[in-house]
């Protein structure tokens, strides 16, 4: 495995523990805002509300899912490399662009990754339990709160840092030939996956384990 692949490995991981994480939270109808970009794109544009912490440990070292589920509640966004290293938590972002009907953390979310191309937010709605996945200014994933097979939210996870539209099919996606274009919007529920590309929608039903 080369660096590149060693890299969009890590990067995946980063990304499925946000959202494990984030599912957590949304369960228990907890606000939160997760950036996640390199550390030069975001130094001057956040403003912590609180002292920090330095973390030596990254994302995945084990028990700092908890640490980070606490600290993401904490008015503010929590800031991450995309491998994994903890930047600040608590922070206002400079950067932001109102979503008509919502407030400031989706404000922040647009704005920050219209302004940064290659970052990604991620939010955790406090009133609808439903996380939203930020990309280059827009919507690109919306999920519920429901677990989904490890498995799947790995494909998902492979998927928002690569784009491969193949991870989906792995994940049971039906792929119609001259019908896959580059997704506009990803929605995993319960039972379900649906992606709208620009003017279709491809949808599976999600193997889930019953009573979970």
């Amino acid at each position: 495995m080369n660096k590149i692949e060693d890299s969009l490995d890590i990067h995946s991981e980063v990304m499925s523990i946000i959202l494990n994480i984030s599912k957590k939270l949304a369960k228990d109808k907890q606000g939160a805002l997760f950036i996640v970009t390199d550390r030069e794109s975001i130094a001057d544009n956040y403003l912590p509300h609180y002292p920090q912490i330095v973390f030596a440990e990254k994302l995945m070292s084990k028990g700092m899912d908890s640490v980070i589920e606490k600290l993401a509640t904490l008015d503010g966004a929590i800031i991450f490399t995309p491998d994994g290293d903890l930047i600040a938590y608590g922070s206002r972002i400079l950067k932001s662009e109102t979503l008509v009907g919502f407030g400031t953390k989706h404000a922040a979310a647009k704005g920050f990754t219209k302004y940064e191309k290659s970052s990604t937010a991620i939010l955790v709605s406090e009133e609808s339990g439903w996380i939203k996945v930020f990309q280059k200014g827009k919507i690109v994933l919306e999920t519920d709160a429901v677990d989904i097979e490890p498995s799947t939210l790995d494909k998902v996870s492979r998927f928002l840092i690569n784009k491969d539209m193949a991870l989906l099919a792995g994940a049971g996606i039906s792929m119609a030939a001259g019908l896959v274009t580059a997704p506009t919007l990803l929605i995993v529920g319960g039972a379900y996956m649906m992606v709208k590309t620009t003017g279709s929608v491809i949808s599976s039903v999600l193997n889930k384990e019953k009573g979970k």
